[in-house]
């Protein structure tokens, strides 16, 4: 007895659908793999990626020394965004010539007649790029995680500010691909970063807050002092957004122009602008008046919003994101009142953070000066000549009892703060150079100190201060000691403190005389 099967005709159909779908799929990312590797060998792409790629490398190899060895992550993020813009302006550039090689040997025709129709084609173009853009990521994950692991890294990044790399590149891909449907020119690439350049320039008002600003792929408004994660008011999510929407619906724009008319296509290109609009619609309103309001309050009243520690008698009170940044201060104070003596040697010190009132992030704000007793005022960077300058802020409270008090010293107490601040460094001489705005050993000028502002120092106590870092440091040290309460007296003069601490009397009269 023989059995018939037979096929039943929508099954097979279905079957036969199916398998075609998962054919013109492979055939897609065939196409995709192979531009890809076509894109990598264009000129630009490798030379402006090998540039890219030097340029992280350098900043990723040089020596951890300064404030680089204390990096702000919430900074650090947003920094990795300037360097892939060239590479992706080359991705722009190579991915519109790849998608017009058809048109440019006289191919079209031949083309046509291919299983794969021209949107497969124009999709396979666009999915070339995505090699590029993960590259870009892994590279900023690289980047990012360099500084996140160094020992005095503050502060937390976002996934989404480290997102804008690999999005821009994928962008500009699409952008390409999509110019090379809708104006097959050579050219077209040039007169579209031209005009957005143009158009951009005329319309943004530098500020990064807000509107036109955040149309750019790439807003990194650095420069400017950090300030708490809380505070930055960056639209990043909305900006990540954005750039995914834009770079889906230029992607189904260029394929409705190469002829497809899908339904899923249309629902993608739905999605993909309601996603850019609400993306754009988000990053526009630039500061809102509650990010205003928390921005006054952490500068006016920094307690509220800090975590204290009690570290050798002292406390020290930092913005959440810096507390591991006490130690350090710690380390300094210990040093500076190790030189100190009466009451100044076990003296109870407040050290506060501040921050000044933001108006933006790019600009390198002023601190303002405490006038509580015993407060020393630290920023939000360290390392560099910020250790220093600390040092010399702790050194004055110590003398003078508040950092308002400072401000009008004149007299010994300019030379027993320095002594103090420079005693104990590893390279007194070179760091009190880097300490003045003159950068000179010689002469009168200000010392840079941690709030921002200055402390004079005349050109006896310039003298002075040269004569006492030549001498032993014991010696000075117990000189110092004994005759402390003399030294931080405002009516001793320079030169009366050159006699007492055993140097040359500068000759002339006194350029500082005392109060």
């Amino acid at each position: 007895m023989t059995t018939v099967l037979e096929k039943n005709p929508e099954t097979a159909g279905r079957a036969d659908h199916e398998r075609d779908r998962g054919t013109a799929t492979a055939s897609v990312f065939a196409l995709a793999a192979f531009q890809a590797r076509q894109l990598l060998l264009q000129i630009p792409v490798l030379v402006f990626g090998l540039l890219y790629l030097a340029y992280v490398g350098y900043g990723l190899f040089r020596r951890d020394e300064g404030m680089d060895a204390y990096p702000v992550l919430h900074d650090v993020d947003r920094s990795t965004q300037g360097g892939a813009e060239l590479f992706a302006v080359a991705l722009l550039v190579c991915a519109h010539r790849a998608a017009l090689l058809d048109r440019r040997r006289g191919l079209e025709e031949q083309f046509g007649v291919l299983a794969m129709p021209p949107a497969r084609r124009t999709l396979a173009h666009a999915l070339s790029v995505v090699p590029c853009a993960l590259g870009v990521a892994l590279v900023v994950g690289l980047q990012f995680a360099w500084a996140a692991l160094r020992p005095g890294a503050a502060g937390h990044g976002s996934v989404f500010e480290l997102a804008v790399a690999p999005l821009a590149a994928l962008l500009a891909g699409a952008v390409g691909v999509l110019l090379a449907r809708v104006l097959p020119h050579p050219a077209a690439p040039l007169f579209l970063l031209l005009a957005t350049g143009l158009v951009t320039s005329l319309l943004s008002d530098g500020s990064g807050t807000g509107g036109v600003d955040w149309l750019w792929p790439a807003v990194l408004e650095n420069g400017g002092t950090p300030v708490p994660g809380e505070l930055l008011g960056r639209p990043a999510g909305w900006h990540a957004l954005y750039l995914l929407g834009f770079t889906v619906l230029a992607v189904c724009v260029a394929m409705w122009v190469a002829g497809s008319r899908a339904r899923v296509l249309k629902a993608a290109t739905a999605v993909a602008l309601a996603a850019a609009v609400a993306g754009a619609a988000g990053q526009a309103p630039g500061d809102s008046a509650a990010l205003q309001a928390a921005r006054k309050a952490e500068a006016d009243h920094p307690a509220k919003f800090q975590t204290c520690v009690e570290r050798a008698g002292s406390r020290y009170c930092a913005y959440p994101d810096w507390t591991g940044w006490t130690v350090d201060w710690a380390g300094v104070v210990h040093r500076v009142r190790s030189e100190a003596g009466g009451d100044a040697a076990t003296t109870r010190l407040t050290i506060r953070q501040r921050i000044e009132e933001i108006t933006d992030l790019t600009t390198d704000a002023t601190l303002p000066t405490s006038s509580a007793p015993g407060t020393v005022t630290v920023g939000t960077r360290w390392g560099g000549n910020r250790v220093p300058e600390f040092a010399v802020g702790v050194a004055r409270v110590l003398v003078a009892g508040s950092e308002h008090a400072s401000q009008e010293m004149c007299d010994a107490r300019v030379v027993t703060t320095m002594w103090l601040a420079l005693a104990t460094d590893p390279t007194p001489a070179a760091t009190f150079r880097h300490l003045r705005i003159d950068d000179s050993l010689k002469g009168s000028a200000a010392v840079l100190t941690p709030d921002g502002g200055s402390m004079s120092v005349s050109a006896h106590q310039t003298q002075v201060v040269r004569e006492l870092l030549r001498e032993p440091h014991d010696t000075v040290t117990a000189r110092v000691k004994s005759h402390w309460q003399q030294l931080v007296s405002p009516h001793t003069t320079t030169a009366d403190a050159a006699r007492l601490l055993g140097v040359k009397v500068p000759k002339g009269p006194d350029d500082c005389p005392a109060g």
